[in-house]
């Protein structure tokens, strides 16, 4: 039996690989930072099948420690500072967490065990004012972010484990990929539960910032299939995955709104306060070397996305109401 250990395994890419990886038969270990308030919700109805160690990015030695104790085959680093307006506010935490987190995971696999296969999740972000549309491995870094910026190091970082010791060691680049497990703080997430409150009346308008940025936008559940894949290769490499379609967030706002029988217009309002200081405005992926080498394609459309996150909101506030 594989072990696996993964790192942010309460957020939405980590519940959706532990049940990828359950269901392909691996003993998953999830590393959790000890906080006052937990949030297990996401994994709740896997807890019994998984094990968690309780160790914090900032601090080497409970990494070394939660390795060491998991033994683990297979590491997905998934944890990060990932909200990018928390990153402005937060700008040296979020290099603490993004960036120098990746480098004492690689340094426990390092001093632990090297065989260690290790995925690091990098991101769309890192591109930023895109240099060529679409992105593809060979894009160069732009990032616009200090959420973006960090991701670039954590990056650059795994590449140079790999090539200076050998080690077997991965960087998904993923566009943006969203569920009904997406934090609510998230654009997507906050249009679909913002439209379900109007159209149930618990809410008479929505706010939002930017309506013209544009992303490639897929369902994650998808996206951690290509993660595991990554992994399972015989030889470790970088991938960007993605739709390689590109959608606004206008074009979000007017599918999730008509999916309820509303017009978007009466009742989102634009708010100044939520533009990003430097904007990212388009991000689309050409997925082609991840769906030559690892046959990975991705199932859901983008239509078919935002309606499992509207019904998932309508029903879910409906019942709460």
């Amino acid at each position: 039996m594989k072990r696996a250990l993964i790192t942010g395994i309460t957020g939405q890419d980590g519940s959706y690989l532990a049940e990828l990886l359950l269901k392909n038969g691996y003993e998953v270990y999830g590393m959790v930072r000890r906080s006052s308030s937990e949030n297990f919700r996401r994994i709740e109805h896997i807890r019994d099948k998984i094990k968690l160690l309780q160790a914090d990015l900032l601090d080497q030695l409970s990494i070394i420690t939660a390795v060491e104790e998991a033994r683990p085959d297979e590491i997905y680093n998934l944890a990060a500072m990932s909200f990018v307006p928390t990153s402005w506010k937060q700008p040296v935490l979020t290099g603490e967490f993004t960036g120098l987190g990746v480098t004492r995971m690689l340094e426990a696999i390092r001093l632990v065990n090297r065989d260690i296969k290790f995925y690091q999740a990098s991101s769309s972000e890192m591109f930023g004012k895109v240099r060529e549309v679409p992105q593809n491995e060979n894009t160069p870094f732009y990032p616009r972010s200090p959420y973006g910026v960090a991701k670039v190091y954590g990056h650059y970082m795994t590449i140079n484990y790999r090539e200076s010791y050998n080690m077997f060691a991965c960087c998904g680049i993923l566009f943006n990929h969203e569920s009904p497990r997406r934090g609510l703080e998230f654009v997507t997430r906050k249009i679909t539960h913002g439209a379900a409150k109007i159209k149930l009346g618990l809410a008479d308008s929505l706010y939002l910032g930017n309506l013209d940025a544009k992303r490639d936008w897929g369902f994650a559940g998808d996206y951690v299939e290509a993660i595991w894949l990554m992994l399972q290769k015989e030889s470790p490499s970088d991938y960007v995955v993605g739709t390689g379609k590109a959608h606004s967030v206008r074009e979000w706002v007017e599918v999730a709104f008509s999916l309820l029988d509303l017009d978007w217009e009466k009742y989102v309002r634009i708010d100044p306060k939520l533009l990003r200081p430097a904007e990212v405005d388009l991000l689309v992926a050409d997925p082609s070397k991840a769906k030559k080498e690892l046959k990975w394609e991705p199932k859901v459309d983008f239509e078919g996305l935002v309606k499992m996150m509207v019904e998932y909101d309508y029903n879910l506030l409906k019942k709460e109401s």
